[in-house]
């Protein structure tokens, strides 16, 4: 890699949060990353929402506080365009000391997911679409941004507006010099139901590198936000009264002569892809901490908001957690509803995939498709009610343990009892201090 055109580098791992852990060093330091000479704690990857380690965690005081191994991703180094500054960040992840791979790394536990899906000779290909907030954090509540034309603050929803959308022109002008400058697939922009909402879709391509683009850009959007006077933020629910923001996954699975195993010729998809689709939803109420990993991510979650509360799945039905999008047979796919804006792209892709496999491994069967409203559905299995229950289920289910590497799961599990307890220690008010960035 040649750093000659930057002044310093940045190396980070993405946390069981998504947030980014790492070491800024100078570009003239870069020879250290292909001699494993890069180490950092274990229990860096495991902290909470807060930065503090966790209480219990055996990463931490059990095994010494012991460093691991950092070395680059296949995703090489990206600019950082909305420093002032020339940077670097390189994507990293974690090993230990004898070259096996941590598995409370996040990264990590999605490449063990798609080695599986390799062993079968499979490729995934997935797209995001990615719902954001502008929002004027400058007072004691978060505010709908002013409109750059007018000064005045948003004051109504405007789906689909393309007024709205050039209001904001040099902001999304500068998003989209900035994902060409990252190799981040940024396609269509809309402006979405809520006040100074947004929707970017990120293109299909390999699942790793989908899950890449998904935390780069979340950093990306939150820098730019910030050069042009507001800040942007994938809280599940930024405000209580308005559309919270999703974080919707496509999925199709790719043979070794380059078919759509979904693909059947016709509307319906092949067997593959209904035991795909039962996978998800067996494995949809233990997931829930997945898709909903943070206290907020609850207000979201509610009858009749455009998230779904139920494993359910259908044709073209946007009501339900999994839809099958029409279009061409040669692009059938999965469409996965349920995840806030506020999650870990590595994890849910992780968690989506790796249910959807064991769904084909035991040739799971669904139930039949819905048609109309899934919030009408009686007796449907629901997801988690609230973030206690779903740290609970999550950590005891069975099926859960053949998705995920345990240590993934016992990380996330100590981490989301730690932020619980700390959570209900703070005014409710108060808590978007907290996630309003950072997730």
């Amino acid at each position: 890699m040649d750093f000659s055109h930057v002044s310093t580098i940045r190396l980070a791992c993405a946390d069981l949060n998504g947030i980014w852990r790492g070491k800024r060093l100078a570009s003239a330091q870069a020879g250290k990353l292909e001699s494993g000479g890069v180490r950092m704690p274990f229990s860096a990857l495991n902290v909470d929402i807060f930065g503090r380690d966790i209480e219990d965690s055996p990463l931490v005081f059990e095994s010494g506080d012991a460093d691991g191994v950092l070395l680059p991703t296949n995703r090489g180094a990206v600019p950082m365009p909305w420093l002032g500054a020339p940077t670097a960040l390189i994507p990293m992840m974690m090993y230990h000391e004898d070259g096996k791979p941590f598995l409370g790394d996040p990264r990590q536990a999605l490449v063990a997911v798609l080695d599986r899906f390799a062993a079968r000779g499979w490729q995934v290909m997935a797209g995001t679409e990615m719902e954001f907030c502008l929002i004027d954090d400058s007072d004691d509540a978060p505010c709908p941004p002013a409109n750059p034309l007018t000064g005045r603050p948003l004051a109504h929803q405007e789906v689909l507006s393309l007024a709205e959308l050039d209001a904001f022109d040099a902001f999304f002008t500068e998003l989209y010099d900035g994902c060409a400058a990252m190799g981040i697939p940024a396609q269509a922009a809309i402006s979405e139901s809520g006040l100074g909402q947004f929707e970017v879709n990120l293109n299909h391509q390999n699942a790793l590198r989908a899950a890449d683009d998904a935390v780069l850009f979340k950093s990306l959007v939150r820098g730019i936000a910030r050069k042009h006077g507001c800040a942007a933020s994938f809280m599940a629910k930024p405000y209580a009264d308005e559309a919270g923001n999703g974080l919707h996954v496509h999925f199709s699975v790719v043979d070794q002569d380059g078919q759509n195993v979904f693909d059947d010729g016709g509307d319906h998809g092949t067997d593959l892809l209904r035991h795909a689709v039962a996978g998800c939803l067996v494995a949809m109420p233990a997931s829930t901490l997945i898709f909903a990993p943070h206290a907020n991510s609850y207000a979201r979650l509610v009858p009749g908001a455009h998230a779904p509360t139920a494993a359910l799945w259908g044709y073209e039905n946007r009501t339900a957690a999994l839809r099958i999008p029409g279009g061409s047979p040669k692009a059938r796919r999965i469409e996965h509803r349920t995840a806030g804006g506020d999650i870990n792209p590595y994890l849910m892709l992780a968690t989506v995939l790796g249910a959807a496999l064991v769904g084909i491994e035991d040739q799971m069967q669904p139930p039949a498709p819905i048609s109309g409203d899934a919030y009408q559905v009686a007796n449907a299995p629901q997801l988690a009610p609230d973030w206690e229950t779903a740290i609970t289920w999550f950590a005891q289910d069975s099926l859960m343990a053949r998705i995920l590497p345990t240590e993934t799961i016992a990380n996330l599990a100590l981490t989301k009892g730690q932020e619980l307890r700390s959570f209900a220690q703070l005014p409710t008010a108060s808590h978007w201090q907290t996630l309003l960035e950072a997730v």
